[in-house]
């Protein structure tokens, strides 16, 4: 904790307690949000949350979280960083308040993606990429994954017009989903949408070369099918 930079406000304004009540659910939210946006992996560790390692509890292992994180190799980091390596963990996740936490960072820490949960709509999830929300609106995921470094990447309720469109259970509540990808170095989000032709009943996305290839599900990326091949510097939107 004395080592984390916003920790210690992490810690308090999450327990919430007179705070929450007080200001109300909307304040409350936005601070939290604003901290973790500016949080790094450490904070998250001294904040208490669960992390990739051990989603169930909060770290127990601080001598290996308050250690400074491997610098990047030539070839890169891996996608998650998990523990017990220098520094913590590359995911968090809060399984205990009803704001339902998930924090995502990139394997170089200069990104991070907080989703939400409102505590009085389950289905209503804001995810905020270095505290800028994406599409308020829209029906997301409670989770996504980085593709990168770059490109942030989770799925959301598909087309209900599509001919293999159903109701299922879940979060998103159809079986047939669309893609959402936040592009975190030029600030854009991006959706993309099956048609009639693509049954996406749990999307991918991969990152090749100058690329990104979009599968309809596991099955299309074992056998890599892709459905679709955006380059990666598309004409911005």
């Amino acid at each position: 904790m004395r080592r984390s930079r916003v920790g210690v406000d992490l810690v308090a304004w999450w327990d919430g307690g007179d705070i929450r009540s007080r200001i109300g659910d909307l304040p409350y939210q936005e601070r939290l949000v604003d901290l973790l946006s500016r949080a790094s992996p450490r904070d998250c560790a001294a904040m208490g949350l669960g992390c990739t390692r051990r989603v169930d509890r909060s770290c127990r292992e601080p001598e290996t979280c308050g250690q400074d994180p491997i610098g990047l190799s030539p070839h890169g980091a891996a996608a998650h960083r998990v523990g017990p390596v220098p520094g913590a963990c590359g995911s968090f996740v809060d399984c205990w308040s009803d704001v339902k936490l998930r924090v995502e960072f990139t394997a170089d820490d200069r990104h991070r993606a907080v989703h939400m949960t409102d505590r009085n709509r389950w289905d209503e999830v804001g995810v905020w990429v270095d505290g800028v929300r994406l599409m308020a609106d829209a029906w997301l995921d409670q989770s996504g994954y980085w593709v990168g470094d770059r490109f942030y990447v989770l799925q959301a309720a598909g087309p209900e017009d599509h001919p293999d469109q159903q109701i299922a259970l879940g979060l998103l509540g159809y079986t047939i989903l669309s893609l959402v990808i936040h592009d975190a170095w030029r600030g854009t989000t991006r959706v993309f949408v099956p048609d009639a032709s693509e049954t996406w009943t749990n999307p991918f996305v991969r990152l090749e070369s100058d690329q990104l290839h979009l599968y309809a599900d596991e099955t299309a990326v074992r056998e890599d099918r892709p459905d679709r091949s955006v380059p990666v510097e598309s004409p911005l939107p």
